[in-house]
């Protein structure tokens, strides 16, 4: 784990969106496409208000969600909703978003055509990822039913997610898919998710799935 400290929260942004462009940009002078993933919620919106309008062939790029909550796009608590109003938009438009979503009363319902998506996008080029306070990140959830297999070595690409106190089903990638691309980001802001980190690295992935995902990472945070 490659742990930065910034001054603030806006010279965090800044500087995390200029080292995605890069990388995206590096990526594009070598293969015809490039992955980029990235976690749901309100924390990431203001690295993708500045992703957005980056310069690069957008066009070339797959972007996807590290989970999505199984709830229609219309709903408030879609992921997908965020991020087609804060990414997918000025310049980067023009990206391809691979699902996480399909209309499906469950997500298993879904899962294996979902699956066929992320397949033709992996091995990831960038990901972004969050965490919260109780150390998941995607949906890998401590407690969540299946944790175990979400974090094994050969866990599929996706899998459907429940857990206590998530309202609702969720899809998420699991930790080989996460652990398989190029470069690795985790995005954490304040005291609290700082000592949540601490703690994660000191734990089992099974206490605290991102602990399964810091060899690698490059670590962005600002009080």
């Amino acid at each position: 784990m490659n742990f930065k400290e910034y001054p603030d929260r806006d010279f965090l942004i800044l500087n995390l969106v200029d080292r995605l462009a890069s990388e995206l940009t590096m990526g594009l002078q070598h293969q015809e496409r490039v992955s980029l993933a990235v976690p749901g919620g309100t924390t990431p919106g203001p690295v993708f208000d500045g992703l957005s309008g980056v310069k690069l062939d957008w066009d070339r790029v797959d972007v996807l969600l590290t989970d999505e909550r199984w709830v229609p796009e219309a709903s408030d608590r879609s992921n997908t909703r965020l991020l087609r109003a804060r990414l997918l938009t000025g310049r980067a438009a023009a990206a391809n978003l691979v699902p996480l979503y399909a209309e499906t009363g469950t997500p298993e319902g879904g899962l294996d055509k979902l699956t066929a998506g992320i397949k033709a996008v992996t091995p990831l080029t960038v990901v972004l990822l969050g965490m919260g306070a109780d150390m998941h990140t995607a949906s890998i959830f401590p407690g969540a039913d299946l944790l175990e297999d979400a974090l094994s070595p050969e866990a599929p690409p996706l899998l459907p997610m429940r857990a206590p106190g998530a309202p609702e089903p969720r899809m998420t990638l699991t930790a080989p898919v996460l652990n398989g691309a190029l470069s690795k980001h985790l995005l954490i802001f304040g005291a609290e998710k700082r000592e949540a980190l601490e703690r994660a690295a000191k734990l089992k992935p099974h206490e605290a799935p991102i602990a399964a995902m810091l060899s690698d990472m490059d670590v962005h945070w600002a009080a």
